[in-house]
């Protein structure tokens, strides 16, 4: 026998089941807004087996009587939840239809969920909801989900790498240069410009300045980007933009990665030009061309300049001489 109340004014309609014989079943709850039943339109079923310790679950978002993941608007249109706590499968499958359905009803355009790596085992969870994998950290996997019908306009994973090769000239006309240990150049006894990739949160002239004092023990200030190169399928299918930097030698004494590099020394500018692997090589003459024409004063680079927008801090690089010469 089943027995029903409603208590109307609290929005929740109470199901009590006859218990069975030795066996206690607990009460199914259906939520609804507390104006009545005309403008529902979803639910929430919850059982004592998907309860959980989460507040996240019972207390934490409740929206309209319905209960919701945490989640905080973004700038265009979306939402951004970051689950925190453990929570059985079925209570976070069951969690995330009722607040998708919530946010479709509110307009909402992409879903991010950011998982930290202890909670990774809700990813196939949400997978199946219809979120797919959007990037990941050494921290946490980012997923997302798109709720119109048309084409998402969500942004791509980052999907570029940026290196620098560094064109560091001394007094005497001599460039620093070194032989690799590893990478494709291991053992041709090939002499190149230090090069390497900027870190995360780096700057180009900074990176720049990093990878010469860690390949060579030399310190340098950087004076300009010269040129960039961009590829495309390069590191893990990225594209690659490759900036050429000239630096300034602020000390010339030379003590080479162990790790990574097999020699280093200071060449002759001319000796480095005429090694069969720079005139072979075509990024390498033009690269020859554009530093030999700086060194000549046939040539301007680009100066970082310090510049903020309305929410970021950055460097505007540019020809510093030419601008000014027409003011």
């Amino acid at each position: 026998m089943m027995i029903s109340r409603v208590a109307k004014s609290h929005g929740l309609i109470r199901l009590l089941k006859k218990p069975c014989d030795g066996c206690l079943r607990s009460p199914l709850f259906l939520r609804f807004p507390a104006d009545g039943f005309s403008t529902f339109r979803s639910y929430s079923l919850t059982r004592s087996r998907f309860m959980s310790t989460d507040p996240m679950v019972g207390e934490e978002a409740r929206n309209g009587g319905v209960t919701m993941l945490p989640a905080v608007e973004d700038k265009y249109g979306g939402v951004m939840t970051e689950m925190t706590r453990p929570m059985d499968p079925s209570a976070f499958s069951a969690l995330l239809r009722s607040s998708l359905s919530n946010w479709t009803l509110q307009g909402k355009k992409g879903v991010w969920i950011k998982l930290p790596r202890q909670l990774i085992g809700l990813a196939e969870t949400a997978v199946k909801e219809g979120f797919w994998f959007h990037h990941a950290e050494k921290n946490y996997l980012m997923l997302v989900y798109w709720i119109p019908k048309q084409d998402h306009t969500l942004p791509s994973n980052a999907s570029h790498r940026v290196g620098i090769a560094a064109f560091v000239l001394n007094h005497k006309k001599e460039v620093i240069v070194v032989q690799e240990k590893t990478g494709r150049f291991k053992g041709q006894g090939i002499w190149k410009f230090p090069t390497g990739v900027v870190n995360e949160g780096e700057y180009i002239h900074d990176g720049s300045v990093r990878e010469v004092k860690e390949e060579t023990g030399v310190d340098t200030e950087f004076v300009q980007v010269l040129a960039f190169r961009q590829t495309h399928k390069a590191f893990f299918e990225k594209s690659d933009l490759f900036f050429v930097c000239m630096m300034k030698p602020l000390s010339l004494e030379i003590n080479a990665q162990e790790s990574e590099i097999e020699a280093a020394q200071w060449m002759p500018w001319e000796e480095y030009n005429k090694q069969p692997f720079v005139q072979n090589h075509e990024l390498l003459r033009y690269m020859t061309d554009i530093c030999s024409a700086k060194t000549n004063g046939d040539y301007e680079g680009f100066t970082p300049l310090p510049v903020s927008a309305p929410d970021l801090q950055g460097n505007l690089y540019f020809n510093n001489r030419d601008l000014s010469s027409r003011q």
